[in-house]
Parts: structure tokens; sequence; C-alpha cells
């Protein structure tokens, strides 16, 4: 799949499906995370077009990682204007998340629907995390594979995490948890107008339950989702379950 040249830089991205007359979706991933950090059921939705990408620093984009959401949020909105892209729904992950809701505050014309999975309008990081990412790599990321994913996954997934983590450099890292202990649009929620589903994982430790009520609660648009059984990274624990909840909202929606 190709890279695309950005007025903000290179960006790697895959793409499937086809215009079904809906709009498209764009999947953007969390913290430390790439384009792998989704299911391929979701990835390849049917009767979806579905942009994946891998933000800068991530996977395969080359150049500096950001250490802030908006400036996160301009290179995707870059991406939207080199592939030209027509206004979107964005599936956001935790960082994705908010990412999405900055894109969606800060360039509305690019964002035709939010889905925000295991995330929130503030994110919740433990302050010496972005330090620690850069000092401790290795014991870092074994903290947040056990603080980010539910005690049933099997260590063959863990072990998949760990090693799909440790390919993200410390210094991206580092500044994806400086961007997200930045964000906070607690203030502006209700400015969002487009269709919203929230996410939210029950047993996620790193961004409570009760991060996705507020959005839901806040967002004059939005309908709350619960998947049980799940932690932070619930795309991938529970995949099934989460690329039903988006095809069911998807078809529910006129668009």
């Amino acid at each position: 799949m190709p890279t695309v040249r950005t007025d903000t830089g290179p960006m790697y991205y895959t793409v499937s499906g086809h215009n079904s007359g809906r709009p498209p979706l764009l999947l953007v991933h969390g913290a430390g995370g790439s384009r792998l950090d989704w299911p391929a059921g979701l990835r390849r939705l049917p009767g979806a077009q579905v942009w994946t990408l891998d933000l800068p620093g991530h996977g395969r984009s080359s150049g500096p990682g950001r250490i802030t959401i908006p400036d996160y949020a301009r290179d995707v909105g870059a991406f939207l204007r080199a592939v030209n892209l027509p206004p979107l729904i964005v599936v956001g992950h935790s960082m994705g998340g908010a990412i999405a809701q900055q894109l969606a505050l800060d360039a509305p014309d690019h964002v035709a629907g939010l889905v925000l999975i295991a995330t929130g309008s503030k994110l919740p990081v433990e302050p010496t995390l972005p330090q620690r990412a850069l000092d401790e790599p290795s014991a870092t990321i074994d903290w947040l594979i056990a603080q980010a994913w539910h005690h049933d996954v099997p260590g063959s997934q863990l072990a998949l995490a760990h090693k799909r983590l440790s390919q993200t450099s410390p210094t991206v890292l580092r500044g994806d948890f400086l961007a997200c202990a930045t964000f906070d649009v607690r203030h502006r929620l209700a400015e969002i107008a487009t269709p919203t589903l929230v996410i939210g994982a029950a047993e996620d430790r790193m961004v409570r339950l009760e991060f996705s009520a507020t959005l839901a609660e806040t967002i004059p648009r939005a309908r709350l989702i619960v998947i049980e059984g799940a932690g932070h990274m619930v795309p991938l624990e529970q995949p099934a379950r989460v690329t039903r909840a988006i095809a069911e909202w998807l078809g529910e929606q006129q668009w």
C-alpha cells in the first residue's frame, strides 16, 4: 500500500472497499500504535470504504511523532486533503479518539461522523509515564501491556502486542503520552454536531468507562455502547462485537 506526501510529512495508509453511498471510514490508532491495532474485520468492513493510516513516527510512517493532539489532528487533516477524501466518519481509539474530537472541532468540514472508542474529552495519564517511556522503555511497555489488556486475553496475543509496541521509538511514545496528558476539550464537546457513537469498555483501567459516559452525555447526537468483559484494547479484545456495533450504527444513520 502507498505512502502519500502531505503538507506535514509522509503518511502510510491502506484502503479497502468501494464507495457505497455512505461516507468512508478513517481508522485512527492510539498512542504508540499503528494501523494493525484495528481488527481485520473492521479494516475490511463489508459495504464500506475503510481507510487506515499510521500516524507520523508510527508503523510505516516516517518522520517524528508529535507532542500535542492538535498537531496530530493537523496531520490527519493534511492526509485527507492529500488523498482528496470527502467528509468521512473518523473512528478513533484512545489517543486516536482524542484526535478525532479535535479534528471535528477544528476542521468540521472533514467530519461526517465520529466513533469514539475507549477515549475521553480529557485523558488520564499517570504523571511519570512520559518520562518513564523514555528512561525505562522495556519496563514501561510491560506496565502498559498489563494495564491496557483484559486479564482473560491469551498470552500469545499479549506477546504480539508487546512486540508491536516495542517497535515504536521511545521518543515517539513519550510524545504521545505528553499529547494525551495535555488534551482537554471538555468545555467544547457541545460544539460537536455530527452523529457520534461512543464505545466504552466496562473493565478499562486506562480510560475508565465514566469517560465514555461523559462523552455520550455531553455530545448532542451521541450514543453509548458498553462492551462487557473488555479492557482498554477493546477493538482487538472483542473485535466482532466492536465491528458489529459500528456496522449497526452506520446502518441506522441517514447520511
